[in-house]
């Protein structure tokens, strides 16, 4: 039997890790940053509906990709759709459903493919965004490798990119509307358990150092990939959440009317 040092395991899985790490802030501060901006607009207006207009018209571009891309997925799988929309509506428990379309349930994994569809294309554009109109792939080179002042160097000049704020706000509405609903994960906890299944069988007939070796440094690389996508996200929030909260509590001692 081969016995692999902690340190190349703990490196195989560093990839998950990241991605983890990176995940759970941009699902909290996502729901942070949107009961923020809808307590303002709330508090301005004290018009439920008005507030559901303004607040879909600011996510309108993230909105329409995430339902696009549910369609498109459905389309190239092969699984017929019914009504889209990307009109608000409220629901029974009191959430606000920014968009929709209408499926019929495959097979897990096609549907798996269908509610992960937001995810995947919301990533690609974010990268898009980083890589090419922001040129970030110098600021993330010149951090990785400890050249500090370069990098903060480089961060002061971003607003001065051409169509900056534009390229920034469509991070924003994008990363912030990309994350699949309840009802786009309803067919993952199924296909979790699949894999989980394969890969048991793979380790009881003696795969493990094969998948190690070959399977676990490629899953690895592609996962801290999309966390650098994901930090780039959780980094857009920051900077808005922190003037956002305090716009609501101002407006909320000003007025005296607050959102719980």
């Amino acid at each position: 039997m081969i016995h692999r040092p902690w340190s190349e395991t703990m490196s195989q899985l560093f990839g998950l890790l990241w991605f983890i790490l990176m995940l759970v802030p941009l699902i909290v501060l996502q729901r942070l940053l949107h009961r923020e901006i809808q307590a303002v607009v709330l508090i301005l207006t004290r018009d439920t509906r008005f507030t559901m207009g303004i607040f879909s018209i600011l996510f309108l571009p993230g909105v329409f990709l995430h339902e696009f891309s549910h369609f498109v997925m459905a389309k190239v799988l092969r699984v017929r759709t019914g009504k889209f929309s990307i009109f608000p509506q409220s629901l029974p428990d009191g959430r606000l459903q920014l968009g929709y379309v209408e499926t019929v349930r495959a097979d897990v994994v096609r549907d798996s493919l269908i509610g992960a569809a937001p995810l995947i294309v919301g990533t690609l554009v974010i990268a898009y965004v980083a890589i090419y109109p922001l040129q970030m792939r110098v600021l993330w080179d010149a951090f990785r490798n400890g050249q500090f002042d370069l990098f903060w160097m480089g961060v002061r000049a971003l607003p001065k990119v051409g169509d900056f704020y534009l390229w920034f706000y469509l991070a924003f509405a994008v990363s912030s509307t990309m994350m699949p609903s309840e009802s786009d994960r309803h067919a993952w906890l199924e296909l979790v358990i699949a894999i989980g299944v394969l890969v048991v069988i793979a380790l009881l007939v003696g795969a493990g150092p094969w998948m190690l070796s070959n399977v676990a440094p490629r899953v690895s690389n592609f996962l801290s990939s999309v966390a650098v996508i994901f930090g780039l996200s959780v980094l857009v929030h920051i900077l808005l959440i922190l003037p956002t909260a305090l716009t609501h509590k101002l407006l909320a001692r000003l007025t005296g009317v607050d959102v719980a």
